[in-house]
Parts: structure tokens; C-alpha cells; sequence
């Protein structure tokens, strides 16, 4: 009488197979590597260099060295100017760099290649966020230091100023480079994609108290600057930066901390999800 003899499966062919089934890429981890990719291509391109690094920094050499004058009793232009910088800086590095940076990309193919890997597209913008942490934080540190050296800057002396200037840096940045990413759907081609972010960011930066006292600009001007984040980051940071006494020169008569941190909180949304509903990974030709 035949036999009939059945094919055990090999245990560890099916260990491998349901391995591979089971493996999925991790966001946070392709990120963070992404990441120093990113950083080491933002160091290698000299408009990236030019226009988020070396700028602000040649900003505040040339205005806090041409306006040496007080603005009030024992506070000096280069101390105002110093808050408006940093914020002005993150403001660069989130929104003004990324909203080029992308488009580039996208016209060169590069969003499209990734879009079709296996790397999850959270990892993609993971290392963004990283590369414009890093980068904000690195020139934060340069603008004080050079500030402290060359105009005699007052550094925070409570470690509350020093947690308000944490927790602002993170929120700024964190809104600005969220709307830089939303933005960068808007230019029709990477080309053209500094002759129109450019102008937006030099316009936050004039209405929102970066270049001015604010309260000395036209009230029209300060409802407009409101409306952004950038205008309640250079506020939250000239908390930091001057004396409790000079809220009195804001606009509310008070340096509205709590209202900071909620519209920036607010952004932080706007943000997010206008990145969602924007967001594209290929040019509009190849739609």
C-alpha cells in the first residue's frame, strides 16, 4: 500500500518569512538619521549657509553697530534688537528655508523618489524638524555670544527667563517650520520659490518689531503683525531680554506670556494641519 509523505514546512523559513511580514520601519528612527542627513546637506549649500546662518548674524553686527543709542533709561537699541533677532533667526531657519528648500526638491524628483521608498513620509519630515532645531539653536547661541562680546549684552539672570526663553525657542520654531512646510506648495517651481517666500518673511519681520520698537509702528500695522507668530515671539523675547519695567512700552502694558505661549500653541495647529491638506510630493506637472 503507497504511502503518501506530506512536506513539513522548515521552521526557519517560516520564522523569516513571518519576520518580514511583521517588520515595519520605524518613523522616529529613519527620521532622526534623515536628519543628520539634512544638517549635513544644509552645511554643504551656501544659499542655505548665506540666507538661514550667516544672515541674522550680519544683521545684528550692522544695526546694533550703526544704532548704538538708548531706547529707554539704561537699555540700549542692541539689547531691544537682540530678541527680535532670535526670533527673527528661527523665523529664517523654519519658515523661510524650508518653504525654498522643498520646492527644490520637489522640482528635482527628490520628494517623488522618497515618496516611492519604504521610508515611512513621517521620517522625511522628522529630519526636517531636526535639521531646523539644530540649526536654530546653534544660531541662537552664536547671536548671544556675539552679542555679549561686541555690545555688551545683558544675558537673562533668573532661570525663569531662562525656561522662557526654552519654551519660546521651541514653540517659534516648532510653528515656523510647520508653516514653512505648508508654504512650500505655494511656488509653482523651486526656481521661484525665493521671489516669493523672501518677500513674506522680510514683511513679517519689518511689521512685527524685529527692525522697530513695535509700539512706534502704525497700529494698523501692529492688528496685521498680530495675526503671525512672529510678532508674539519677538514679544515673548523681549521679556526675556529687558527689564519687567519696559512692558509697560508694549501694547497691552504687560508682556502677555500666557497669550504667547496660546498663539504660538495656536500655530503649532494651524500648522500641522495645513502641512496635511498641502502638502505635495510631486510637481504639478506630474499630477
Amino acid at each position: 500500500m503507497a504511502t503518501v509523505q506530506t512536506r513539513q514546512p522548515n521552521p526557519g523559513l517560516a520564522g523569516k518569512e513571518s519576520g518580514r511580514t511583521r517588520y515595519r520601519p520605524n518613523p522616529l528612527r529613519l527620521g532622526l538619521l534623515r536628519g543628520g542627513l539634512e544638517i549635513q546637506q544644509f552645511f554643504r549649500t551656501r544659499e542655505s549657509m548665506i540666507f538661514s546662518f550667516a544672515f541674522p548674524i550680519m544683521l545684528l553686527v550692522i544695526f546694533a553697530s550703526i544704532f548704538n543709542f538708548e531706547i529707554a533709561p539704561g537699555i540700549k537699541f542692541a539689547q531691544y534688537f537682540i530678541a527680535g533677532m532670535i526670533a527673527a533667526a528661527q523665523l529664517t531657519n523654519g519658515f523661510q528655508t524650508l518653504g525654498i528648500q522643498i520646492p527644490i526638491e520637489r522640482d528635482r524628483g527628490v520628494l517623488k523618489r522618497l515618496a516611492g521608498s519604504p521610508m515611512p513620509p513621517a521620517a522625511y519630515f522628522i529630519g526636517k524638524v531636526v535639521m531646523v532645531y539644530t540649526v536654530g539653536l546653534i544660531e541662537t547661541v552664536l547671536l548671544l555670544a556675539i552679542a555679549v562680546t561686541l555690545f555688551d549684552l545683558e544675558l537673562p539672570d533668573t532661570p525663569a527667563k531662562w525656561f522662557t526663553l526654552a519654551w519660546i525657542t521651541m514653540l517659534g520654531i516648532a510653528a515656523c517650520t510647520l508653516c514653512g512646510i505648508a508654504f512650500s506648495s505655494i511656488p509653482r517651481e523651486g526656481k521661484r520659490a525665493p521671489a516669493v517666500v523672501t518677500p513674506v518673511a522680510l514683511v513679517l519681520q519689518f511689521i512685527s518689531g524685529v527692525f522697530f520698537v513695535f509700539t512706534d509702528l502704525p497700529r494698523w500695522m501692529q492688528h496685521v503683525a498680530a495675526v503671525f507668530p512672529l510678532k508674539w515671539m519677538t514679544q515673548g523675547m523681549r521679556s526675556v531680554f529687558l527689564p519687567d519695567s519696559f512692558a509697560n512700552r508694549e501694547a497691552a502694558g504687560s508682556w502677555e506670556l500666557s497669550r504667547v505661549a496660546l498663539i504660538l500653541g495656536a500655530w503649532v495647529v494651524i500648522g500641522f494641519v495645513l502641512c496635511v491638506l498641502t502638502f505635495r510630493w510631486t510637481a504639478r506637472d506630474d499630477r
